[in-house]
């Protein structure tokens, strides 16, 4: 766990443009990193830089050039400049061929997407830091990183530079995008797998194994190596941050950041959303960073980049996000079907789902999946999600067809070798192709149905020849009010009413405060045992403050809801259906789950 990464320095390549970054951060409590680009053998007379206004993997404009304050310029003295659009500023060079350009960005957001500077650590991403220089984003990029204090340390994927300490060389602007730099207090823990070189960096305190994180994330990268037929870098760093309730990755083509609650590796569950959390952003390095849809295939950093296949590169890396530490023996079968039931749960519970199709959600990521408000989830469907259920019904489609002989694998390995090794994108016509090249069928009406329609999922149908059915949680539910109620600063606020329920037809709307049922105070997390009270039919009054204004609505119930789906065997499942299930879940699903 502690033998040294050799990593040999590179040379640094001769380019007709030389670019330089400078990165300090000399009084980190002011949030503020001090950059400084130098670039020689300029011969224009104005030189161009933009800043992204999003990066890959997190399809949002997020706008990075807004936290850009003291822009400067200089020759052998000041250079004019001004700006031509929100990201875009332009420098007068007329006779000069080296210019050094200064500025500052503010880094107080600590997300795998953004940048994050304090007094222990400075944490940034490419995009959200560096200008590219328009028509030559080709050439190689030198990043030299100034701590404020000598115990902080400094990892990325980057090489280093031959001789110069804390320097690191980008073969092109995309890899300098794609090459998140962590910089300050942390834990570093090296291992090998299958002959490469790993390394396991953490910042921040909590209750994290990192040994037990280690021996299973080996598991992780072995089991998908497997599937591809190995791995297609020299090394690769993950880079954990450890914060009070963050969530989340970012991939990377050799690295990837993660963000995970400090606290959340004790039980069971939460651990292994942890190891799928990690299964996912390293299944990545394949599936969107090498094997990627047409429209991801160059990137414009300018503007949106428009795709209607994340269903593919999220949902199908979502689903096996939830297989591979079945596949690598972290969890069981029993596990397995828990976590997959929650998926389908919370699936069959966004009213949405009957709203947006699945290529329109992947196609409006830039509008809608990280624009959230209180009609989201009446409105729209996630393709990670809805992709993870369509993944799920293809690969237990291709199964039952070919008897395990073939499933989802095949597809993903087809991908690699005719898309993914070359890094050419693919089409929608061309991914559709490729899957029914594997099922052997014609897979128009499906993707029609599932993809361009919002006819729901049979999750059944698909079930049914591996003796599992879809059961859902009926026992004890509340009346169906349609109404999502949080506690916020002593605040008992409504967050979310759903289309058509008796909360929304008698007038109750998001924000409201909610004061009381039938003239007793309650509280968010009372509102089931009360609802319990009432019957269907039944006919309450519900007060809140709506906008100040104190009102009291009518409303009456309707029949429950199930909030909740199991995986279950059927009963008395054939041979058939339990060779199938063990084809699909293992040699030991059979004991584990009892059949």
């Amino acid at each position: 766990m502690t033998e040294a990464i050799q990593v040999r320095p590179q040379p640094r390549p001769r380019t007709d443009l030389d670019i330089h970054y400078q990165v300090a951060m000399p009084h980190p409590e002011t949030h503020l990193f001090e950059v400084t680009l130098h670039v020689k053998g300029w011969r224009s007379d104005t030189l161009d830089l933009k800043m992204p206004v999003w990066t890959p993997g997190s399809y949002l404009v997020r706008e990075y050039a807004r936290h850009l304050q003291d822009f400067g310029a200089t020759g052998q003295q000041p250079l004019s400049w001004h700006k031509q659009s929100k990201n875009h500023w332009q420098v007068e060079t007329v006779g000069i061929d080296e210019i050094t350009i200064q500025y500052r960005i503010y880094a107080n957001e600590l997300t795998v997407r953004t940048n994050h500077l304090d007094l222990t650590h400075g944490y940034f991403n490419g995009a959200a830091l560096f200008f590219y220089i328009p028509e030559f984003q080709h050439c190689p990029i030198q990043v030299t990183i100034v701590p404020p204090k000598p115990e902080w340390r400094v990892v990325t994927a980057l090489p280093p530079v031959a001789q110069q300490e804390n320097s690191f060389l980008a073969a092109d602007y995309d890899t300098l995008v794609d090459s998140p730099f962590e910089v300050g207090l942390h834990q570093c823990y090296e291992f090998e797998v299958l002959e490469k070189p790993h390394q396991f960096v953490i910042w921040g305190a909590g209750n994290i194994d990192p040994e037990q994180v280690i021996v299973d994330t080996h598991k992780i990268i072995e089991t998908e190596a497997a599937l591809f037929g190995g791995l297609p870098y020299d090394r690769y760093l993950f880079l954990l941050h450890l914060s009070s309730q963050g969530f989340g990755g970012l991939e990377h083509k050799n690295s990837c950041s993660l963000i995970y609650s400090r606290f959340g590796f004790q039980t069971d569950d939460r651990y292994h959303r942890f190891m799928q959390l990690v299964a996912h952003e390293f299944f990545h390095l394949w599936n969107v960073k090498r094997i990627r849809p047409k429209g991801l295939e160059v990137f414009n950093y300018d503007a949106e980049n428009y795709t209607p296949s994340l269903w593919f590169s999220e949902g199908t890396t979502s689903y096996y996000d939830v297989a591979f530490p079945l596949r690598a023996g972290i969890y069981d079968a029993k596990a397995f079907l828990k976590a997959l039931g929650k998926e389908i749960s919370r699936y069959l519970t966004i009213p949405g789902r009957l709203v947006q199709p699945l290529s329109e959600s992947s196609f409006d990521a830039w509008i809608k999946l990280y624009r959230r408000d209180s009609n989201s989830d009446n409105s729209q469907i996630s393709y990670y999600l809805k992709g993870e259920m369509v993944s799920l019904l293809l690969d237990l489609r291709i199964r039952a067809k070919f008897h395990n002989d073939r499933s989802l694998d095949d597809v993903l390995r087809h991908l690699w070798q005719q898309f993914g090794q070359p890094e050419i994108g693919f089409t929608p016509e061309q991914l559709q192709r490729v899957i029914e090249s594997v099922a052997e069928e014609d897979l128009s009406d499906f993707f029609h149905s599932y993809l361009d329609t919002t006819e729901d999922l049979p999750f059944d149908r698909y079930l049914e020849p591996f003796g599992l059915k879809l059961q859902p949680e009926t026992d004890n539910l509340p009346p169906f009010l349609g109404m999502t109620v949080r506690s916020d600063n002593g605040r008992e606020v409504i967050k979310f009413v759903e289309s058509d329920s008796p909360a929304q037809q008698a007038g109750l709307d998001p924000e409201d405060e909610l004061l009381a049922i039938d003239g007793l105070r309650v509280k968010a997390s009372e509102l089931d045992d009360r609802l319990k009270c009432y019957a269907p039919g039944d006919t309450l009054h519900v007060s809140v403050f709506h906008q100040d204004e104190l009102r009291t609505y009518r409303v009456t119930l309707a029949e429950p809801r199930p909030t909740s789906y199991q995986l279950v065997p059927i009963k008395d499942p054939s041979p058939a259906q339990k060779q199938a299930l063990e084809g699909w879940l293992g040699a030991k699903s059979l004991e584990c789950l009892g059949l």
